[in-house]
């Protein structure tokens, strides 16, 4: 044997092909079906016993009780035998007969016990996939999440709120993440759902057959949060392409992209049904819009989400022939912005625009159930009280930046924008190296200092800035850090306005909106919460894709945007007068009225209170600080 270098045994790695050997794959490949093969096999192996069993009681002609039995009854007896070990206690008869039935019994008894454990094991194994929330959604006209971030839970309140007009309504959230661990950080975050049901399910957004899960074919939107990854942006393209990887047909999609150069990219996917929220783009508008003027924060906040009142459209109008100013006095409760002509939009259209009725009227109401309802006003305007007070002509201006970060080179140059040619800007940061943008109007100075320095603060916050941005520093640190040495800049900067007696508005980014309550404390105009304005705007886009080019004309400086400003140019000071007569006023300057800031209606605790939409018949006294917030073109 050592002389023929062959071993004496066949190792593992030969191919075998005896009899047994088959039978043995064969049982393996059977093996591979899981639980309900074991359970097969168990039966198999009872059925062969009680026929075992039963074929010796026949040719033997042992009996119970002497009686007689055919093959069939045997077959029954034996099976309550292996099935039931107490059976035996009740047998009587001859010895051999009891030991045969002893014997039936106890390999009866090792067969149910195998089956009772290998069915706790597949009830156990399905029960594991349950909790990992692998079944697929059943549901139609949903709303699908896909991924997972802070900002979910904004969208999911503000969905619930959307949904309370809709019967049964259902949001599916896929996402990489343990499906009791999602259930459960909802439940803390978002307990009040408004009878919407919220299902979960654990999956790869990016992988085409966990993507089945959601049921995303049948839903009537989907959306695509940016993950909080090293790669946000490739993983939500790859995610794009394997929900349209069978064509532009299905629900409107909604994605965030963090980096305005993969914009291009991704509107090569989902042409036709994809919407793009550049979220860089959309926060540094808001900050530069908000920091303009004072409560401007508020107005938009109102618009955005679905507390109070926002965007909607009203097509069967049954304004056919009036023109856009006589559009505005029509309805009692909601407020006329624009016009959709042929799906283009249009904010604040010139006053003698005649609507016709394939005219889809865009209007700011409380919700889109009570337009069908909608009365029409039968306040009158009170034109003597129109005011008579010019616009100020515009004057250079001086702002400071404080901080550094991937959306600092978009404020500047929103800034720039609406700069009058002869204003200033100063930079102030820790980190970063600013690249600036050609610049127009402004006259840039960057200075590299501790921005939470109270000597440094001091040099630059004067009493005459007209604006005071702060940016968190997320590029160089994490978001509580960050958050933190934003709070402490806010609380110096507030200070030393106050000592200079300066009332100029500071306008803040926080990247957690918990931090927006300490904001609170250091008595800031606005605070822009990136996660959260980003969050209100995604929902809307969901529930209506017409809102992209409204938003678009909103935050852009082309078109209408909102402007606060001093209710004497609209109304006479001092009078009591009808929200009808401040929007003829605002018409008159081709302007269209949409709300009202004033001390008045502030909130104990509030520097200024602003309100949205209010009845044409309602009536305000206005004094001076007062602001109209209108849609104007500049």
């Amino acid at each position: 044997m050592a002389q023929s270098g062959r071993p004496s045994v066949k190792t593992a790695t030969e191919k075998k092909s005896g009899l047994g050997d088959r039978l043995r794959y064969m049982f393996d490949n059977s093996m591979s079906a899981g639980t309900p093969a074991l359970v097969a096999w168990l039966t198999a192996a009872t059925l062969l016993l009680i026929l075992l069993f039963a074929f010796i009681l026949t040719v033997t002609g042992m009996g119970n009780d002497g009686t007689d039995r055919n093959f069939f009854e045997e077959l029954f007896y034996n099976l309550l035998h292996a099935l039931d070990p107490g059976t035996i206690g009740g047998d009587v008869g001859s010895w051999p007969f009891l030991l045969t039935m002893l014997g039936l019994t106890l390999g009866g008894l090792f067969i149910v016990s195998a089956l009772i454990g290998v069915l706790a094991t597949g009830i156990d194994s399905k029960l594991a996939d349950l909790r990992r929330g692998r079944s697929i959604v059943l549901e139609e006209d949903h709303t699908v999440i896909l991924g997972w971030s802070e900002s979910i839970f904004t969208i999911i309140s503000e969905l619930c709120l959307a949904n309370e007009s809709r019967k049964d309504p259902v949001i599916v959230i896929l996402a990489d993440r343990d499906k009791v661990d999602m259930e459960e950080e909802l439940k803390v975050k978002v307990p009040e759902r408004r009878g919407t049901k919220v299902i979960c399910r654990s999956g790869s957004p990016m992988d085409i057959d966990d993507l089945r899960l959601s049921s995303h074919d049948t839903a009537r939107s989907v959306i695509l949060l940016a993950p909080d990854s090293d790669d946000p942006d490739s993983e939500v393209i790859k995610t794009l392409l394997a929900l349209t990887h069978e064509g532009n047909e299905g629900p409107r999609i909604v994605a965030e992209i963090q980096d305005p150069e993969n914009i291009e990219a991704a509107q090569l996917v989902g042409t036709g049904r994809t919407t793009l929220l550049d979220i860089r783009e959309t926060v540094a508008k808001l900050v530069v819009q908000t920091s303009r003027q004072s409560g401007a924060a508020a107005v938009y906040t109102e618009l955005f989400d679905y507390e109070g009142d926002e965007f909607y459209f009203f097509e069967d109008h049954g304004l056919a022939g009036s023109t856009y100013a006589e559009a505005l006095q029509a309805f009692e409760s909601a407020s006329v912005v624009g016009l959709i002509d042929d799906g283009v939009s249009k904010l604040n259209p010139p006053p003698g625009t005649v609507i016709t009725a394939e005219q889809t009227l865009i209007v700011v109401v409380e919700d889109d159930s009570v337009l069908d309802g909608q009365s029409r006003s039968l306040t009158e305007p009170a034109l003597t009280m129109l005011g008579e007070r010019l616009s100020d002509e515009a004057q250079p201006t001086q702002a400071l930046v404080i901080g550094w970060n991937d959306r600092a080179p978009i404020v500047v140059r929103e800034l720039d924008r609406y700069a009058t040619p002869g204003s200033t800007l100063t930079v102030l940061t820790t980190y970063g190296e600013p690249d600036l943008p050609a610049m127009s109007n402004l006259a840039v100075t960057v200075v590299k200092a501790p921005s939470t320095s109270r000597a440094v603060l001091n040099e630059h916050v004067l009493a005459d800035l007209d604006q005071i941005i702060v940016l968190c520093y997320d590029r160089d640190l994490d978001i509580q850090t960050a958050d933190s040495r934003t709070l402490v800049t806010l609380l110096h900067v507030r200070d030393i306005l106050g000592k200079v007696g300066s009332d100029v508005p500071v306008v803040s980014e926080m990247l957690d909106d918990r931090n927006r309550v300490l904001a609170s404390v250091a008595d800031v105009d606005d605070v822009v919460v990136s996660g959260e304005i980003v969050s209100l705007v995604v929902t809307q886009l969901s529930e209506d894709g017409r809102l992209e080019s409204v938003f678009r004309e909103l935050l852009g400086a082309e078109g209408s945007e909102i402007y606060l400003r001093p209710a004497e140019w609209y109304v006479k000071p001092g009078e009591n007068v009808s929200w009808a007569t401040v929007v003829a006023g605002a018409a008159r300057r081709s302007e269209t009225a949409i709300g009202l800031k004033s001390e008045l209606l502030a909130e104990p605790g509030m520097r200024f209170g602003v309100v949205v939409n209010p009845p044409k018949s309602q009536t305000y006294t206005i004094s001076a600080g007062d602001a109209v917030v209108v849609l104007a073109e500049n």
